[in-house]
């Protein structure tokens, strides 16, 4: 499929005062479609196969790093927040300062449709991607075509939290030295595909791993991501005036974000589909490429 899929090379292009960093698969007068990646997690998460597919069935994929991972600005002069300390004081209740919002995530993304000349999009959002993308139709309704929240939360007060295991995952920075980020790496990814086995994703953990660290990993830059998310807060109430088409895609087997997260924003959004994915935890394995992608391109039709 990759000779004949048109794929534009990574580059980098100033949106809202930074760079960012992207790449394009398919032909650019098709409708555009932008696809946004979690906490910590780089572009190339969202696989050139995966990419492809979806360009193949007339589409054009735009994938790029946000702020502070892979290639796209670090925001270093912002500092490190003490991620623990200011969890805690969200969890009890108190207000807490962030070096950004995810509103200043969703104008990056604004701003990487003004630099590619682009009114609307279909936006995609995996986990804290999708919590961009809720932000999004929020505050920017007019530049989305559609969105889709895959594996994401709204943010609400009293849903289920994460499993002991996930919640450490989550909170524990990877370390820096490349043997040890590539070993986190492979058993972070294991633990979120939940009690399932997916050998084909597996094999290619350590591949994967490797050419995350080499594009270029930054502990601090993930605290910023986490802190932005917690400090946020909840899209609940303003979900509810969402007019935007929206898909959620959620796995029944998520250990990070549960699926009561998911069917949440289905059950707030007016008219939201939902598409649950039998033993799919929080990753987008390969197995279930063909149903995700399908839902994604009938929803973006």
């Amino acid at each position: 499929m990759s000779t004949t899929i048109p794929h534009q090379p990574e580059t980098r292009v100033a949106a809202n005062g930074i760079e960012l960093n992207y790449d394009s698969f398919g032909d650019p007068t098709a409708p555009p479609v932008v696809l946004i990646m979690g906490l910590g997690t780089q572009m190339i998460a969202w696989e050139e196969a995966f990419c492809e597919d979806l360009a193949a069935r007339g589409r054009w994929v735009i994938r790029f790093d946000n702020r502070d991972i892979g290639r796209s600005t670090k925001l270093d002069a912002l500092g490190v927040p003490n991620v623990p300390v200011l969890v805690q004081a969200a969890l009890s209740g108190k207000q807490i300062e962030a070096p950004y919002l995810l509103s200043d995530m969703a104008a990056d993304t604004v701003g990487l449709l003004d630099a590619l000349d682009i009114r609307t999009a279909h936006i995609v959002g995996a986990s804290m991607g999708g919590a961009i993308a809720q932000t999004l139709a929020i505050e920017h309704p007019t530049r989305l075509r559609t969105m889709t929240a895959i594996m994401a939360s709204s943010g609400a007060p009293g849903l289920p939290p994460p499993t002991p295991e996930a919640m450490m995952a989550l909170l524990t920075p990877a370390p820096t030295d490349k043997a040890g980020f590539l070993a986190r790496y492979v058993k972070t990814w294991k633990l979120l595909r939940g009690n399932t086995a997916f050998p084909l994703d597996e094999a290619s953990d350590l591949a994967r791993g490797e050419r995350s660290f080499d594009r270029g990993i930054s502990a601090a830059g993930t605290a910023r991501q986490l802190i932005a998310i917690v400090a946020s807060g909840s899209r609940k109430e303003a979900l509810a005036k969402v007019r935007v088409p929206t898909l959620v895609i959620h796995g029944d087997a998520d250990p990070l974000v549960p699926l009561a997260h998911g069917l949440d924003i289905a059950d707030t959004v007016p008219g939201a589909k939902r598409l649950v994915i039998p033993t799919m935890g929080h990753a987008l394995p390969v197995s279930m490429w063909p149903e995700i992608i399908g839902a994604i391109a009938a929803h973006t039709a």
